[in-house]
């Protein structure tokens, strides 16, 4: 598996597990805000579990421009790979 695919897996079981997200509806397109109805407190709350799951120092500002699943997959591998 390469890191992309790691990345999108664990974030997957994050929003599934901790936000009780059906599965299906989670792809790289799908919208964090309009599709998922994560708000301001819940966008908050997924960066501290990331920051948990990668130990990697997520700065609020680097999640204000991200919008879909995918974003913050790129967003992550971006931060691993700096």
């Amino acid at each position: 598996m390469n890191m992309k695919s790691d990345i999108y897996q664990q974030l997957k079981g994050i929003l599934v597990n901790y936000f009780e997200l059906p599965e299906n509806m989670i792809t790289p397109e799908t919208d964090l805000y309009e599709e998922l109805e994560l708000d301001s407190i819940d966008a908050i709350d997924l960066m501290v579990k990331l920051r948990e799951l990668t130990d990697l120092d997520i700065e609020p500002d680097s999640f204000k421009q991200i919008r879909t699943v995918g974003d913050v997959v790129d967003e992550l591998q971006q931060l691993m790979e700096a």
